[in-house]
């Protein structure tokens, strides 16, 4: 192990008051890393109360913790903290059990099992916008949130969440991600030793709340006789799980706590990420009309023109609502979602902890320390991406793409731990965006605040008020 005296750190912040950096980090962790990044470029070393933390802005470097050199890594404090709520499911889990979990679970979002989910997204995203009318002013973050728990609840679980639980679940989710990034800060463990606080309270509660939705889920199938079998003749994920049968380790079946673990992870991860890159799609369509009536014109030409859909008549008729097969055929719609990701990723940082001793150019990071690769930050480095806080989709050309580097771009990780979700996630988002937008117009209410809100995901701090303006053709 490298010792303290002969280390030669990066160039980075330092302050003659010590706790300045963190009580900016903790202000505006975003603000933090992007001035950091601006001034130090690739590689930047501070130190947040006693930790090392070594920023990296340089995609090789990114590729190399994340791909060749992986195992010399394990999960930084924020998702160890995670692990109050997620337990040992795969975001969280390490080593030969996270390995043995994702080949049980990688099936479930295989591209030709996904393409089975493409008529449920659907069904629910018109669910959804029939009940919208007219002129109203609603919050679509929480619109989004709503629409894609029940995607992902039936399509990868089998199960149906009820409407009128969605507003408890979302609010529960805020309570146990806020209560997350306390306990990351400096001493943050010591408000889980005093568990008369308020705060600790207010955790029990909403994981208590979490928990029996999950539960719920679990046991309804397994006291169900035809549990796990959709109309297409395939096994949910949920079922998939409870016969999971692991003969490497002679475990066996599951047990409750593993099952509930990864229903748990599925659940929570698989909507939250979708419906803030949608809200934030949204919004940016809303700021950039010319590309909204853009994505309008390809939509018209891929879907037909015709009236809106509140009832099936001869005037909607050349008006459909979009398909798996429409999706190679999307191709602005992709864009767009793209763009949006790159703007507001929804997983903004990754953090890693080094095992042993590691080398970056000639900096050696001693054991312990902590790694940062933020997407955030290298989705706006104007090196790969020029005019970086522009908002515009026809820079994702084949040739664009094609030359740039790999870990400059990765709004869902990437490696043996990148999301295992990212197939869905891309068809949901690029499925949703397609049939919202093709039946209706948002306008961002001028007097509602737009701010970032950075807990595990990129949320927008005070919602999403939009008033809607339905399509006339």
């Amino acid at each position: 192990m490298t010792s303290s005296s002969s280390m030669e750190y990066p160039p980075g912040p330092h302050s003659i008051l010590p706790e300045k950096l963190l009580r900016e980090f903790m202000n505006d962790p975003i603000k933090t890393l992007m001035n950091i990044a601006h001034t130090y470029s690739n590689i930047a070393h501070f130190k947040l109360g006693r930790r090392h933390v070594y920023l990296l802005n340089e995609p090789s470097y990114i590729e190399d913790v994340l791909i060749r050199t992986h195992k010399n890594f394990i999960k930084s404090r924020g998702l160890q903290v995670s692990k109050r709520l997620l337990g040992e499911g795969l975001l969280t889990s390490e080593g030969e059990y996270h390995d043995r979990q994702r080949r049980i679970i990688q099936p479930a979002f295989h591209p030709n099992r996904i393409s089975t989910y493409g008529q449920i997204m659907t069904d629910y995203a018109q669910r959804m916008y029939q009940r919208w009318r007219n002129g109203m002013v609603l919050d679509l973050h929480k619109e989004m949130m709503h629409v894609t728990m029940a995607i992902i609840s039936k399509a990868v679980l089998g199960s149906d969440v009820k409407l009128e639980n969605d507003d408890e679940i979302g609010d529960a989710l805020l309570v146990c991600m806020q209560y997350n990034n306390r306990l990351q800060m400096p001493f943050g463990e010591l408000i889980e030793k005093i568990p008369i606080l308020p705060v600790n309270k207010g955790y029990q509660r909403a994981k208590k709340t979490l928990d029996s939705i999950v539960y719920d889920m679990i046991t309804k199938h397994r006291d169900n006789d035809n549990r796990g079998i959709n109309k297409e003749g395939g096994i949910d994920l949920l079922y998939s799980l409870l016969q999971a049968q692991d003969t490497e380790a002679g475990i066996g079946r599951m047990n409750d706590i593993q099952l509930r673990d990864e229903v748990m992870t599925i659940f929570l991860a698989g909507h939250e990420t979708t419906a803030n890159a949608l809200t934030w799609t949204f919004y940016l369509l809303s700021q950039n009309p010319t590309v909204g009536d853009k994505l309008y014109e390809e939509l018209c030409s891929v879907l037909g023109d015709g009236g809106d859909d509140d009832k099936e008549s001869s005037s909607s008729a050349n008006k459909r609502t979009p398909t798996i097969d429409d999706v190679p055929k999307l191709e602005y719609t992709e864009k767009v979602f793209r763009e949006s990701m790159r703007l507001y990723p929804p997983a903004w940082t990754i953090g890693r902890q080094v095992i042993n001793d590691y080398k970056i150019d000639k900096y050696v990071l001693p054991a312990g320390s902590v790694i940062l690769m933020s997407q955030y930050v290298m989705h706006h480095d104007p090196r790969y991406f020029p005019d970086p806080d522009l908002f515009y989709p026809d820079r994702w050309t084949k040739e664009f793409k094609l030359h740039l580097p790999r870990f400059s771009y990765f709004p869902f990780g990437g490696g043996i731990r990148g999301c295992v979700g990212e197939p869905f996630a891309w068809m949901e988002g690029i499925l949703l965006l397609a049939a919202i937008h093709h039946r209706w117009k948002m306008h961002h209410d001028p007097e509602h605040r737009v701010e970032l809100k950075p807990l595990i995901t990129l949320r927008p701090k005070y919602g999403m008020r939009m008033k809607l303006e339905r399509r006339k053709k």
